[in-house]
C-alpha cells in the first residue's frame, strides 16, 4: 500500500497536467528504508513525447547523489500517460529499476490539462512482475 499525503498527491497531478500533451515524470525521495514519500522532485522528461518518458541522465545522476548525501532513496517513481490507462506499459515495466519503490501513473487521457479527475494508480513492479497497490491519501504523513 501506497501512503501519501494529500500535497504531494496534489503535486504528482498538477505536474502531470501541465505536462500534458507531453508525459510527466519524476521521483518522491524519502528516508532510506521508510517508505514515506516526502520530497517532490519533478523531473524533465528528456523524451519530450506523449508517449514515452525518459529522465535525462544528467538530471537523474544529481537527484542520486543528493539523494545518497540525504540518506534518502526514490519512494516513488511517477509518470503520466497521457491517452492510455493508468497501468504499467511494456516499456515501463522494462524500465523499472527500483524493486522498493512504489511506481505511480497518472492518466490525463480524459481531460488533458484541464479541470477534471485523472486516473491515480500505483503499482510494484519486481522482476518484471506488475502488482497493483492501494493508495491512501492522508492530510499529512504521521
Amino acid at each position: 500500500m501506497l501512503t501519501i499525503d494529500q500535497t504531494t498527491y496534489d503535486a504528482i497531478i498538477a505536474h502531470a497536467k501541465k505536462d500534458h500533451p507531453d508525459e510527466a515524470c519524476g521521483i518522491v525521495a524519502g528516508p532510506e528504508g521508510s517508505d514515506r514519500p516526502e520530497r517532490l522532485v519533478e523531473m524533465v522528461n528528456a523524451a519530450g513525447s506523449p508517449t514515452f518518458y525518459e529522465f535525462d541522465s544528467t538530471e537523474l545522476l544529481a537527484l542520486y547523489k543528493d539523494m545518497w548525501a540525504r540518506d534518502e532513496e526514490p519512494v516513488v517513481v511517477y509518470h503520466s500517460h497521457t491517452a492510455t490507462e493508468a497501468y504499467p506499459s511494456r516499456t515501463d515495466i522494462g524500465l523499472a529499476s527500483e524493486p522498493q519503490a512504489h511506481y505511480v501513473l497518472v492518466s490525463t487521457r480524459e481531460h488533458g490539462n484541464n479541470e477534471g479527475p485523472v486516473e491515480f494508480r500505483s503499482f510494484r513492479i519486481v522482476d518484471g512482475q506488475v502488482s497493483e497497490e492501494d493508495v491512501v491519501v492522508v492530510p499529512q504523513l504521521a
